[in-house]
């Protein structure tokens, strides 16, 4: 991968960069220490940089998938096939790009629709060419969607913790991962609502946890909070529960890589701890997720395959890239995920509203999902 560093690109925090024929994306492996883009000539280069974690969070994750292999078709030589045969090119390119990171559901869900969209260009023309501008275009309106509808998660939130308020002006809530500008294509998720309760002037202070062993949360989400100007504080994973219990935080969000049909959530390693705490201290705990996150073929989170990840993230320092820190010969469990149960969650933020449980403690996640559609 080619690589340059562009530090007049990074005001704006973009960690995806694209043009048509071009892709540049931000390799959150160095940050905070170094801000260089690689850039991204077709499907294979996008496939490592999503597996090599240079881009991460679930819904940046499917739109650098996909325009990896928009990038691939504009700069295609001559295609002499007909539209079928470009369809099926194509539909091949993203199968392989899901294989890359299997838990986001976001990235077999955006491959989908895209084969939805190629499959319907090549009933219609005849010709390969057809097929794969409708493809570019498709890839390009995903990337202008995930922004919108990252704004409208953080309004929701907003309102959320706004009603929360009661006697305080202000609310201080904790976050976990990253899922910011960094981990979307701008603006961010549960990081996005953080945005959003500031700019209402009802923020006390955000809290982030270091989120072992990547450190996400240390390089990325206090690298976004420092770079806005939010006021923040970050702890150890581990000092999670000793903040609630002294009372500092009175909110917890988070972002999701699945939910399932009853509200079961996969989230980053750690969430989970973070989700009984707050359960035993009183304290909301809220998900906030763009509806392309919501799994309803699946029933509940035991149906959702985990990733595990090289031992080598807890072997070595700076999420595997440094030092040996470990005993040599020990062996190592290292999940990215865990599944927090739907009972512990308060709530799901999505563009579309909050999605808030019935009177027996449930989640309708398939009834909200089928009157946001019809909309």
């Amino acid at each position: 991968m080619a690589s340059e560093s562009n530090h007049n690109n990074f005001h704006a925090l973009q960690a995806i960069c694209y043009k048509r024929g071009s892709l540049r994306l931000l390799d959150q492996r160095k940050l905070p220490l170094e801000t260089v883009y690689l850039d991204i000539q077709n499907s294979s280069v996008g496939w490592s940089a999503i597996k090599d974690m240079v881009v991460r969070g679930a819904p940046a994750i499917a739109i650098a998938a996909a325009l990896s292999l928009a990038v691939e078709a504009v700069n295609l030589e001559a295609f002499e096939g007909t539209a079928d045969d470009a369809a099926s090119f194509l539909a091949q390119k993203l199968e392989y790009l899901v294989s890359s990171r299997p838990t986001a559901v976001n990235l077999s869900d955006a491959a989908t629709k895209l084969k939805e969209i190629i499959v319907k260009a090549a009933s219609t023309c005849s010709e390969g060419n057809a097929v794969f501008q409708a493809y570019i275009e498709a890839a390009e309106v995903m990337l202008e969607d995930d922004v919108a509808s990252n704004k409208a998660i953080g309004s929701y939130g907003a309102k959320c913790f706004e009603s929360q308020l009661k006697d305080a002006k202000k609310i201080s809530i904790l976050t976990h991962c990253n899922t910011g500008s960094l981990a979307t294509a701008g603006y961010g998720t549960a990081l996005g609502v953080i945005r959003a309760v500031h700019a209402q002037g009802i923020l006390e202070r955000a809290y982030c946890t270091e989120t072992r062993p990547f450190n996400q949360g240390s390089r990325l989400t206090a690298f976004e909070l420092v770079h806005d100007n939010i006021p923040a504080t970050l702890i150890a994973d581990s000092a999670a529960a000793a903040l609630m219990k002294a009372g500092r935080v009175q909110g917890v969000i988070v972002g999701a890589d699945r939910v399932a049909a009853n509200g079961d959530t996969a989230n980053k390693i750690g969430t989970y701890s973070l989700a009984v705490c707050a359960k035993h201290h009183g304290i909301p705990f809220y998900v906030a997720a763009p509806l392309t996150s919501v799994d309803l073929s699946l029933p509940s989170g035991e149906h959702i395959v985990i990733e595990e990840r090289s031992a080598k993230e807890l072997l070595n320092s700076r999420g595997g890239l440094g030092e040996q820190v470990a005993a040599s010969g020990i062996s190592v469990w290292n999940p990215a995920f865990d599944v927090t149960p739907a009972d512990l969650i308060s709530g799901i933020i999505t563009e579309k509203g909050v999605i808030s449980k019935n009177r027996d403690e449930t989640f309708d996640i398939k009834g909200f999902v089928q009157k946001a559609v019809a909309v």
